[in-house]
């Protein structure tokens, strides 16, 4: 019976110290002005309630990227979320006086987060946007935290072995691909930059491996859309820097 009460208290423990890391956020949803001649503006978004340095850095990047993904200008003073919000609206509106045939804008992103463990939180945005032209265009954004040190991570942080994380990446990706390990990486139609392989802009931990997303034009043309490669934890753990079990 006390070798029975034992186990059951070590196993209490350890989902009490995972529950306890865990971040909590609610969702932050914003829109545009409900108008006749006024784009369409749609963001919904994880928001960090914590308050600890990571659900700052969280916060932060974030605004940071929806400020990004809808200022139409280089005006340095859009610092907030609502003036970016401005900023799109405003430009639709001046291009609308001057050309009444201009199809509306649109804008919508969307935000999850995808993984957490103990020490690393990975949010990622899905954005959508047309401001004319013959099409839209949609983006992922992987946006990875290191929850210790509170402190948004670039991609060279989540690896002890980046090169060799790169040449194995390499190697599934010319397999996916299906592209000759030993011909030009550009050698069935892709458009790497120096005929030379490199990683996406955008990796991030997800529940099935570490992800990579080649947006739109990045490698490839608007038509071949993005392009994914997942790896599994269980291939990749020994070049990673926050390892995991997670497979």
């Amino acid at each position: 019976m006390k070798k029975c009460l034992g186990v059951f208290l070590i196993l209490a423990f350890v989902v009490g110290c995972e529950t306890e890391s865990k971040l909590t956020f609610d969702t932050l949803q914003l829109a545009g002005e409900n108008c006749t001649d006024c784009p369409t503006i749609e963001i919904n978004i994880p928001n960090a309630m914590d308050e600890s340095s990571v659900a700052t850095a969280i916060n932060r990047s974030l605004r940071e990227e929806i400020i990004s993904l809808l200022s139409f200008s280089e005006d340095q003073t859009i610092d907030s979320v609502d003036k970016a919000i401005a900023s799109f609206t405003d430009s639709y509106k001046e291009l609308k006086e001057n050309f009444p045939e201009e199809v509306a804008w649109e804008a919508q992103i969307n935000g999850e987060v995808v993984y957490e463990d103990t020490n690393i939180v990975t949010i990622k945005l899905n954005s959508y946007s047309f401001t004319g032209g013959a099409h839209g265009y949609a983006s992922t954004t992987f946006l990875n935290f290191d929850k210790m040190e509170g402190k948004e991570l670039e991609n060279y942080d989540l690896f002890e072995d980046y090169e060799g994380f790169a040449q194995f990446a390499e190697a599934q990706f010319r397999d996916q691909e299906k592209i000759p390990q030993d011909k030009n990486i550009n050698a069935t139609g892709f458009m790497f930059e120096g005929d030379a392989f490199h990683l996406a802009q955008n990796v991030g931990y997800t529940p099935n491996g570490i992800q990579m997303v080649y947006n739109q034009y990045e490698v490839a043309s608007y038509a071949d859309g993005p392009i994914v490669l997942t790896l599994a934890f269980d291939d990749i753990n020994k070049y990673l820097k926050f390892k995991t079990i997670k497979s």
